[in-house]
């Protein structure tokens, strides 16, 4: 069963498309099976993959509020061929209104995603900057959430609210959702200032951070214009490489959190 990982954080600029769509695209470049659902209504990362969220016709929007099944509407990218994209419209924006009333709004995406585990070895869901109806639906299916922090001033103003966010809906609606990690992001080693927040965010959360941090890189804001991963832009840019050392970092970590039932498995 494939995981379901949630890229998530409700401060805005923090590089969460940019995560969801180039950490996807790296484990598809790792030739693992990958999802990458867009969550956000103003979907970039539909159009970071190579589709015009205007020629969309039937988007997650159309999965949560009208039942569509979620395989009718999987595109395949064709940017690289282990990425399929769910994508996204700005339809989305109505959604947690219409969604009000309905039995169970929190788990609508959970019933679209969880059946789809089974086709793909990852499933990345970029989150809205919101803590909002649709991102505690993505945080409901998921089986983890990667924050990512911007390595600014404000980088903690926020995180100790989304990680309640996180423990509310751990006691409440998803037991099993952990944190995957705190990615740093926006990195400038020139920067006194940068150092610092590492540092700190470290110091507070330890074992929780990536080891990849994700550096400012002119590579990695350019690709979106073209449509494609940075991976595909150019693959030695410094954003390109901190990505795919991401994916690696994330695939190892779950091959050994798998490895002691796989020792079962074997044992049985």
């Amino acid at each position: 069963m494939g995981k379901i990982i949630a890229v998530a954080n409700q401060k805005g600029g923090v590089g969460k498309t940019t995560t969801a769509i180039n950490l996807a695209a790296s484990l598809a470049a790792l030739e693992y099976r990958t999802l990458l659902v867009d969550a956000d209504p103003q979907a970039n990362s539909t159009s970071g993959v190579g589709f015009d969220p205007k020629d969309i016709e039937n988007s997650i929007y159309e999965c949560m509020v009208d039942g569509i099944n979620a395989q009718d509407i999987i595109l395949q990218t064709q940017v690289l061929p282990h990425l399929d994209l769910m994508p996204s419209h700005i339809d989305l924006v109505g959604a947690e209104v219409e969604m009000i009333n309905l039995p169970n709004r929190e788990e609508k995406m959970k019933d679209a995603l969880r059946p789809l585990a089974d086709q793909y070895d990852f499933i990345i869901i970029d989150c809205s900057p919101s803590l909002g109806l649709i991102t505690v639906n993505a945080l409901t299916a998921a089986h983890s959430v990667i924050v990512p922090v911007q390595c600014e001033y404000f980088a903690l103003e926020g995180l100790g609210k989304l990680l309640n966010t996180i423990k509310i809906i751990q006691s409440r609606l998803n037991e099993e959702l952990e944190i995957e990690g705190i990615l740093l992001t926006m990195y400038d080693v020139r920067l006194r200032l940068s150092n610092q927040v590492v540092e700190e965010v470290k110091l507070h959360f330890q074992q929780l951070v990536f080891d990849t941090i994700i550096p400012r890189n002119v590579k990695l804001s350019e690709s979106p214009s073209f449509g494609i991963p940075v991976i595909l832009h150019d693959a030695e840019s410094k954003g390109s490489i901190s990505y795919l050392n991401l994916a690696r970092e994330i695939v190892e970590k779950n091959i050994v959190a798998n490895a002691p039932e796989a020792a079962e498995d074997t044992a049985a």
